[in-house]
């Protein structure tokens, strides 16, 4: 049976004797605890600094943001990834205005009435923000949790996340709920690592179970991991004319908001197919995208990127519009733009690439 005391007494000590100075502690604001909670999903602390700050000198309130157009705030969150993130507290922050007055409700139950915030978010904000006793349960804590306890299971199953989460709310207090969450993320954060944990300084290390074992390094448990599939992507740059040129308009698309990279801009094209070559695949993919027809030319770069479940390799060439005005058959909208209007639409990462490799080309075509 764990020491409950004990384990409150330990963690809050160490969170005392000194944790991280971050920008999101400075101000328990509910609005930038939930913008610092959902920039930190799947995303590591020193890459949010600067987007968090950018972030609240661009949308400093709920309103500011609900005004915001999603262009807009798709662009300020570019480069930061998981970008159903940003198209959700965009709606979240309309459904705020619209049935709270413009401030975050304060319980877990009706947090996660909004869009985009589940059972973790909403705890971390209605205990930080509020001093709510609500529990918290993400990848850090998880490994925490199941080395005090040794938890033999395997942590991807739904009745061990429910144990998890049953012993997460057995543990936080009523006083000081928030930084008691706070310090067992920063201690799985900076402590208990999962190949190299730290168990002479950290707090429960008189406490943990996995330790006195000898387990830490088996727990938590997971499966195996699965071979990650990978693709073959054909994408253009798509020049209205013949001539191609730093103020010759082509063609760029936007995502469908419901999809991957919903709502951003792209360079249109699509995974190959079984026999096709890669220009087979973006003449195929730009007719039923868009309705045109094209011709494939010359190529520009390939990118190797991963995304959390699949890996591609882009391929992107230049091609020029050959005949039919664009359609929105698999695109929400399309634009003809220049080099230069680049920079009102949001891309990303792998478009990125494809930018910058499209003006070294014509930087190298003027030198």
């Amino acid at each position: 049976m764990l020491d409950q005391p004990s384990i409150n007494s330990a963690l809050l000590q160490w969170w005392d004797r000194g944790h991280a100075a971050l920008p999101w502690r400075e101000n328990r604001d509910p609005y930038r605890v939930w913008v610092a909670e959902i920039m930190l999903q799947q995303t590591q602390i020193s890459t949010v600094i600067p987007y968090y700050e950018r972030w609240l000198d661009r949308f400093p309130t709920v309103a500011a943001l609900a005004e915001g157009s999603l262009d807009d705030v798709l662009k300020l969150w570019q480069g930061l990834g998981y970008y159903a993130r940003a198209r959700n507290m965009h709606q979240a922050a309309r459904e705020i205005m619209d049935q709270y007055n413009g401030k975050l409700p304060s319980t877990v139950k009706e947090l996660m009435g909004l869009k985009g915030i589940g059972r973790y978010t909403a705890g971390a904000i209605a205990s930080i923000a509020f001093e709510r006793q609500a529990p918290i349960l993400d990848g850090n804590i998880v490994r925490v949790l199941s080395r005090l306890v040794d938890l033999d299971q395997d942590v991807t199953l739904s009745r061990t996340k429910n144990q998890l989460w049953h012993l997460a709310e057995t543990l936080v207090p009523a006083n000081r709920p928030g930084e008691f969450n706070e310090a067992l993320m920063e201690l799985g954060q900076r402590l208990c690592l999962p190949a190299k944990p730290n168990c002479q300084i950290c707090p429960f290390s008189s406490l943990c179970k996995a330790k006195e074992r000898g387990t830490l390094l088996e727990r938590p448990v997971r499966p195996p991991r699965k071979n990650t599939p990978h693709f073959h992507v054909a994408a253009g740059v798509i020049w209205q004319g013949s001539q191609s040129g730093p103020n010759a308009p082509f063609l760029i698309a936007q995502r469908p908001l419901d999809g991957l990279l919903g709502g951003l801009w792209e360079f249109p094209g699509g995974k190959l197919e079984d026999g096709e070559s890669l220009p087979e695949a973006l003449h195929r993919e730009i007719q039923e995208e868009l309705a045109m027809e094209i011709e494939v030319g010359k190529p520009l770069i390939r990118i190797k990127h991963a995304y959390t479940h699949f890996r591609i390799t882009l391929h992107a060439f230049h091609a020029i519009h050959i005949d039919g005005e664009p359609q929105h058959l698999g695109v929400a909208d399309h634009a003809w733009v220049t080099l230069k209007e680049l920079d009102q639409y949001a891309f990303a990462v792998t478009d990125l690439k494809i930018i910058n490799a499209l003006k070294e080309e014509m930087m190298g075509r003027l030198s």
